[in-house]
């Protein structure tokens, strides 16, 4: 039997995207190397298209190198203006055909649904026509916001037309899987109600073979820090260990920015230790503008992935009050399970989503949305909690969190056996 060489395509938004997804995809492909996988493909949008897309960018010229072996490509649009949208789908989509017409066993992944996963079907439909008889098999993976973005929205404005598609795209692939529990929850829940109204069959089908990826996490990243570094991070940032609590997460109102902002305003703590808000998003102007005239608020917006994890482990805590809302609800909590690994401080957050499945007992829980209890249980952290109780929270954390590294994760998602010839 004649085994080809292994190809791994990642679709997906990557970087420089703020967000946990790129780094899952980053993540997967790293260790795709150590897999046995002869080539890594991730296939991305241009750099412009994201800018126009007015999605939260790191720096540019901060970005983290991938290994050799990991090819990032980001296909240039098909067609003009006359074209006024789909042009860059269409040229991921004729990108990875082109792909799959040569002489790999190809595993194809999809992270977001839309618009990631038609790209994968039709260009899979596309090389089967030809005549190109790709051995590839497919995994589309559905993240928070394709169920809380995507399918709600259709939900919630009667399109059953456009959900009906987008549940078909998802369960045309060969495994379709979920970022935690609580996705898997409410694509079955949505499914419903789209069988409800339409006679489909999409809840069965999701019930059946929809199953749980976690996101993959280097740990080493956040484990294997050089302590002498994290006072030197912070001093370069006017910031002390222990002296500062701090939210790193896109700066939007799910995130429950607003609440944090309120709620240090009325903490015992905030005399003893600063706010940092690092990263950037739709509120960032109105955050800013909540904390007009407090100088205890630190906004930080060009934190690259090194620097993220120095401020996790020098922190007095970490705080996402994040909460549900109409567009987004926290389906997992990437950064939660990062800082669970990075040390430092206790995490406070909230039972929104998924939230749960990434800190299990290990973090101070308030309800969301409630800035007073938000404010007593950070000044507990900070303030009344032993040195020995920190501790423990740290290290049943750090455990718990070692279930997410990557290597455990692409372990449970792909296979190891190498694809025959002409196999799918």
């Amino acid at each position: 039997m004649t085994h080809l060489p292994r190809r791994l395509v990642i679709v997906v938004r990557a970087d420089p995207v703020i967000c946990g997804h790129s780094g899952e995809a980053r993540n997967l492909a790293e260790v795709a190397l150590t897999r046995g996988f002869a080539d890594v493909r991730l296939l991305t949008w241009p750099i412009p298209a994201l800018r126009a897309a007015g999605l939260p960018l790191k720096p540019l010229d901060r970005l983290l190198p991938y290994s050799e072996g990991i090819t990032v490509e980001r296909p240039e649009p098909v067609g003009d203006y006359r074209v006024p949208d789909g042009r860059y789908q269409a040229g991921l989509t004729g990108r990875l055909v082109e792909l799959l017409a040569e002489p790999y066993a190809t595993v194809c992944l999809s992270m977001y649904l839309a618009p990631h996963t038609p790209v994968v079907v039709d260009a899979v439909a596309a090389a089967r026509a030809a005549g190109f008889a790709p051995g590839v098999r497919t995994v589309a993976k559905a993240v928070g916001s394709d169920v809380t973005n995507v399918i709600r929205s259709c939900l919630r404005e009667g399109r059953f037309g456009a959900a009906t598609v987008l549940f078909t795209t998802f369960l045309a692939n060969d495994e379709v899987v979920a970022v935690s529990d609580y996705t898997r929850q409410e694509i079955v829940a949505s499914a419903e109600q789209v069988d409800a109204r339409c006679g489909t069959t999409f809840a069965e089908q999701c019930r059946r073979r929809v199953t749980v990826s976690y996101p993959p996490i280097d740990s080493s990243a956040f484990l294997d820090l050089d302590p002498a570094s994290v006072p030197d991070a912070l001093a370069r940032r006017g910031l002390e260990r222990d002296g500062y609590i701090l939210f790193l997460s896109r700066v939007t109102k799910a995130k429950g920015i607003d609440d944090l902002l309120a709620a240090y305003r009325r903490m015992r703590c905030r005399s003893r230790v600063k706010l940092v808000v690092a990263g950037t998003g739709p509120m960032l102007d109105q955050a800013r503008a909540l904390a007009a005239g407090d100088e205890r608020v630190v906004f930080l917006t060009d934190v690259d992935d090194r620097e993220k994890a120095l401020l996790m482990r020098g922190c007095a805590a970490y705080v996402l009050p994040t909460k549900p809302e109409p567009d987004f609800v926290e389906t997992f909590g990437i950064a939660l399970a990062e800082k669970m690994l990075a040390g430092g401080g206790p995490i406070v957050t909230t039972p929104t989503g998924g939230t749960l499945e990434a800190v299990g007992d290990t973090a101070v829980i308030v309800p969301p949305g409630d800035a007073a209890a938000l404010a007593q249980a950070v000044d507990r952290v900070v303030l009344e909690l032993s040195v020995g109780e920190r501790h423990d929270l740290e290290v049943r954390a750090r455990t718990r969190a070692m279930a997410f590294d990557r290597a455990a994760v692409f372990d449970g998602l792909f296979p190891q056996e190498p694809t025959a010839l002409g196999a799918a």
